[in-house]
């Protein structure tokens, strides 16, 4: 395993944990944070439901935050570790931060927009490009929201990303 393999794994357990926070909070169980070199500069995660903002994904607030250490939303050189694959909202801050690597765990057959749904890296249009590694502790990630929807609805399949 490289180093940068580790530091991915090491990354989204911060992010998992985000993810559990959210949780605790009654919010969709998905969390993320944004790194630059070794150092953690924003944390996010879900919270549109206590927020009452439908753009409170844990990857928006990840980002704030993150751009708010900074005091510049541009994220030159930062990484997104995210539990799941981020929107088509979330990519696009993605896009307009300059983020230069988005690493996440489960796909999001439903909503996904780096290849789960749709593959906006893949359109010519935008004057940003960032590098995409997906399914890193994915197994956590996914039976983490498996859960939630499961006690949530009582239905074991409802709402749960498929890979």
């Amino acid at each position: 395993m490289t180093a940068e393999m580790v530091d991915d794994e090491r990354y989204m357990r911060e992010a998992l944990s985000e993810a559990r926070a959210a949780e605790q909070g009654g919010e969709v169980p998905v969390g993320a944070v944004v790194v630059r070199g070794a150092t953690i500069l924003g944390r996010g995660r879900n919270m549109p439901i206590t927020a009452n903002d439908p753009s409170a994904h844990a990857e928006i607030v990840a980002l704030r935050a993150a751009a708010a250490a900074l005091g510049n939303y541009r994220l030159v050189d930062a990484d997104l570790f995210v539990t799941v694959e981020p929107c088509l909202m979330c990519v696009g801050a993605i896009i307009h931060a300059r983020i230069g690597r988005v690493v996440y765990g489960c796909a999001d057959a439903k909503a996904g927009a780096l290849g789960g749904l749709v593959d906006v890296t893949r359109q010519a249009v935008f004057n940003h490009r960032f590098a995409v590694r997906a399914g890193v502790c994915e197994s956590e990630a996914r039976a983490l929201l498996q859960r939630f929807f499961r006690a949530r609805r009582g239905d074991p399949d409802a709402g749960a990303p498929h890979a």
